[in-house]
């Protein structure tokens, strides 16, 4: 296949008019004949890597179903998201492996792949759960996470972790080789927050969402993270973060360090309604999702990973370059997937969005095969 006249996106991070061509299932440095795809300046994006989310169209990881998991690698290959490392929430350890194992066993053959598992939950804090279910919070425990990463076949590429609590720093300091350590639903302080980071953390869950925040006199774990060179995660839903928060993020972390994430849950692609997650009721309207005991509290978004990308790009005024590379290379990069997904260099994947100036979707191509050519 030749993708003719695109505006590819490079390893510069830049756009520039160009051809792009594929062998079979990858990305080609030289044109191997095959179908001819006329983008006529339609932007040539990587597709999409979301290393944060729950899930979509009624289907939650956390159901440990089969059937539920592909809907959701069907749904999120749709909008352009064609690599996933859907999270975890708070649950006991004996869900959390059927969740693994039913993780593990999924065949990759269609939709978005299933490319790891984020550990969101159990070690956080009881203080800051959010929408989590402080029931099943417990202390960080390097055998319960290698058992549950046996069940999983080695798929969990991420475990979010709260520093403060008793064990969890030395949790950090033993699991760090096996795994990216994210600081998540905490009450870190700097000083602690930096001895994670010292310890082996590398990574920031939803930054701002359920952590203290940066003071002049307490600088909180936010600052810590950006000292120690973290990466952070950002849910650009129009709802989590102000708009002039994205653009702050961006500048002072740098658009290297900054992950795109929806923390999409269930409802993602369905109406308003209640639905569930991680065990208690979700009110969801428009684009908002709280919990019905608590209205005050966000229950992850009903947004997927393209459109927090596009409204960071159309509406918060972050550079598309930027935006593209923060919920592509980045989140690639950070689980240690970029081998394969999140750039259209030689040797990738052939997964590749074509979106005109609006960024509506015109085709995707899943390695190097036409998903979808209808408008977004």
């Amino acid at each position: 296949m030749i993708i003719k006249n695109a505006l590819i996106y490079g390893a510069d991070h830049r756009f520039a008019p160009g051809d792009l061509m594929i062998e079979g299932e990858r990305i080609a440095d030289r044109s191997c004949g095959g179908e001819v795809i006329e983008a006529d300046g339609l932007y040539a994006l990587p597709g999409l890597v979301d290393i944060h989310f729950h899930g979509a169209m009624g289907a939650d990881l956390c159901d440990a179903d089969p059937e539920g998991l592909q809907r959701i690698a069907d749904f999120e290959a749709s909008k352009g998201v064609l690599a996933i490392c859907p999270a975890t929430m708070t649950y006991p350890e004996a869900l959390l492996s059927r969740v693994m194992a039913t993780a593990a066993h999924h065949p990759n053959r269609s939709g978005a792949d299933l490319v790891g598992v984020n550990m969101e939950g159990p070690f956080i804090s009881p203080r800051k759960v959010g929408a989590q279910n402080p029931e099943y919070v417990a202390a960080a425990d390097p055998a319960m996470f290698r058992r549950l990463q046996g069940n999983a076949n080695g798929l969990i590429k991420l475990v979010d972790v709260a520093p403060e609590e008793p064990g969890n720093l030395d949790f950090i300091a033993e699991c760090a080789d096996e795994v990216r350590i994210s600081l998540a639903h905490t009450e870190a302080d700097y000083e602690t927050a930096t001895e994670a980071f010292r310890r082996g953390a590398k990574h920031m869950t939803h930054l701002y969402n359920a952590m203290p925040q940066i003071t002049h006199r307490a600088p909180g774990p936010i600052i810590a993270a950006r000292e120690n060179g973290a990466t952070v995660e950002l849910i650009t839903d129009g709802v989590h973060i102000h708009p002039a928060t994205v653009r702050f993020t961006f500048a002072y972390f740098g658009a290297d360090h900054v992950i795109l994430i929806s923390d999409s849950m269930r409802a993602c692609g369905l109406p308003d309604g209640q639905y569930d997650l991680g065990g208690q009721a979700v009110d969801v309207r428009g684009n908002r999702a709280v919990l019905a005991a608590d209205q005050q509290t966000i229950a992850g978004s009903v947004t997927c990973l393209y459109d927090c990308m596009r409204t960071a790009a159309l509406t918060m005024g972050v550079p598309l370059e930027d935006a593209v590379r923060a919920a592509t290379e980045n989140p690639a990069r950070a689980i240690g997937v970029d081998a394969d997904y999140g750039s259209l260099a030689v040797g990738r994947y052939a997964n590749v969005v074509l979106a005109d100036r609006e960024l509506n979707i015109r085709r995707i191509i899943r390695k190097g095969h036409i998903e979808r050519q209808a408008s977004y």
